[in-house]
């Protein structure tokens, strides 16, 4: 894909980074756009005591997907693609800031004894043309999710249900019949990109209809999308009349346009920019705490990593701080070779963990792996990887252990890492404990990078799930983090902040969200002071 030049535009060099290439960049001004269409927004009046405004149009920079992008909620996969999602849409449930579900069109769902049937109940809301969300919009929104032939990003979340067999038992009640006992149910209804759109709905990108806070004006593929407060949204209107999605793909880009005025709000900063600004008072430097893990995968079904003993010594190598201080400029905090640090289920009663090269050393020396060398992967594929390879060598070296740091494709890395080398650069997003284990630490699972196969694993988890008591479910899922923590094959280091940069006069951006979560590029709770 080609890159048509930006020169022209008020807002030039706005490039993409990440793994879609870019055509196009953002106009920070009145564009003439194609694409949806609604009425007009009354004007709000401020309380000028500090309470929310309403009124004013807020505009904010993401990195986008170029030409290709569209406002179908079933595609979203970049950070802009799901910020314009929420807006215009609703799921059943979101994650909260513990990554526990909560629920939203849904208002309430009770399972059976058994946990393979499931009753929902929706709440009262309405579609932007004003129809009631329904069952029956539901269900359809589902089945077009889990269509075979489509790549939606849900399918797999939705997996356990029988979508045959799952029926309307009313016009706002749903009966989800599932294919086994599943008691993190809830977290199906808030997968990403489990959007529920009008039944019989297959064009997005003209005449979206939402039942989200805000409802589409235009929309300019890798340019920009203007959204209009929906006044009859079932959770209140949003304070904004209007929220507007520019493209601005290059970090410096999006700071600018922020530091100038041109935008209100600005995604995705390096850790570098927010200690340059986070004291000068010109902008907001807002961090949003524990939404990446970073680590390394080591696999465990072949040498060296096939013996525990190695993988042990690896945990004792990392000074966790040192990683943290050195490959994320100090802009997060040391992880415990567990994923989810502070979620809901996360295991935080085991001893943090310290680097202890004696201790490594003699676990290598009963590997018969005294004099280790193994080749790291890694790729500039994201923020601090290449970084924390150099640093991890070095730590290493200190143990006899020679590391040979290998870097690959940014295009590619991903795909290359889930199957071959023996030891790689990862990380991952904000996801239940739940998520992260049946898509990443079982038998059957698509990513598991660590090539972790245990059937007695996999049993203990399918024991979690059929367990209906929260507290013995959550002993279930503390007995396999420990389990995990003894001798699994992710060695979890940090966890990085998310930084935003906003305006001053930007108020109710929640600071505790982490990324992925409800919370997070909400901008129905904002508002301009």
């Amino acid at each position: 894909m080609t890159e048509e030049s930006d020169t022209h535009l008020p807002f030039p060099g706005l490039r993409r980074r990440g793994f879609l290439a870019a055509t196009g960049a953002a106009s920070l001004g009145a564009l003439a756009l194609s694409g949806c269409g609604g009425p007009g927004s009354d004007d709000g009046k401020g309380t000028g005591d500090g309470r929310p405004r309403r009124g004013g149009r807020l505009r904010a920079a993401f990195a986008g997907g170029g030409a290709s992008e569209t406002l179908d909620p079933h595609l979203a996969n970049l950070f802009a693609d799901v910020a314009r999602a929420k807006a215009l849409f609703d799921k059943l449930a979101d994650y909260g800031a513990d990554l526990s579900a909560q629920p939203r069109l849904a208002e309430k769902w009770q399972a059976n004894k058994t946990l393979d049937r499931w009753q929902v109940t929706l709440r009262k809301a309405t579609f932007h043309n004003g129809k009631p969300v329904t069952a029956q919009d539901v269900l359809y929104s589902y089945r077009r999710i889990a269509d075979p032939t489509k790549g939606f990003r849900a399918k797999a979340s939705l997996e356990p249900i029988d979508l045959d067999a799952s029926h309307a038992t009313g016009k706002r009640s749903i009966e989800f019949v599932l294919k086994r006992p599943t008691a993190e149910f809830p977290n199906i209804l808030a997968a990403f990109g489990a959007y529920i759109v009008p039944e019989n709905a297959t064009a997005f990108d003209e005449k979206p209809i939402g039942s989200g806070p805000f409802r589409c004006v235009s929309f300019a593929p890798g340019r920009s999308a203007v959204f209009r407060r929906y006044d009859d949204y079932w959770e209140g209107a949003p304070h904004l009349d209007e929220i507007e999605f520019v493209v601005a793909n290059e970090e410096s880009a999006r700071v600018n346009a922020l530091l100038g005025g041109q935008v209100e709000y600005a995604h995705e900063l390096d850790p570098t920019t927010a200690r340059a600004h986070e004291d000068n008072g010109q902008i907001e430097i807002v961090r949003l705490r524990n939404s990446a893990m970073q680590g390394f995968a080591m696999k465990t079904d072949r040498a060296p990593f096939d013996d525990k003993r190695v993988r042990q010594a690896f945990f004792l190598i990392a000074d966790r701080k040192e990683l943290v201080d050195g490959a994320l400029s100090g802009a997060g905090e040391i992880g415990n070779d567990l994923f989810g640090k502070g979620y809901e289920y996360y295991a935080d009663g085991l001893p943090q963990r310290e680097q202890d090269l004696g201790r490594a050393r003699a676990l290598l020396k009963q590997a018969g792996a005294e004099r280790l060398k193994v080749t790291l992967d890694t790729s500039a594929v994201a923020a601090g990887f290449t970084e924390a390879a150099t640093i991890f060598r070095d730590q290493a070296a200190k143990a006899g252990v020679t590391i040979d740091v290998k870097t690959g494709s940014k295009d590619t890395y991903w795909s290359d890492i889930l199957d071959s080398g023996t030891l790689c650069c990862y990380r991952s997003g904000a996801m239940p404990i739940e998520a992260h284990i049946s898509q990443r630490l079982l038998t059957g699972s698509t990513t598991n990078a660590t090539k972790w196969h245990h059937k007695d694993f996999d049993a203990l988890y399918q024991q979690a799930q059929s367990t209906p008591d929260t507290k013995d479910r959550a002993a279930v899922y503390a007995r396999m983090q420990r389990r995990l923590y003894t001798d699994g094959g992710f060695l979890i280091w940090g966890f990085a902040d998310w930084i935003l940069g906003t305006a001053r006069k930007v108020k109710g951006v929640d600071r505790k969200a982490p990324a992925n979560t409800l919370d997070w590029a909400r901008f129905d709770k904002v508002w301009l002071a």
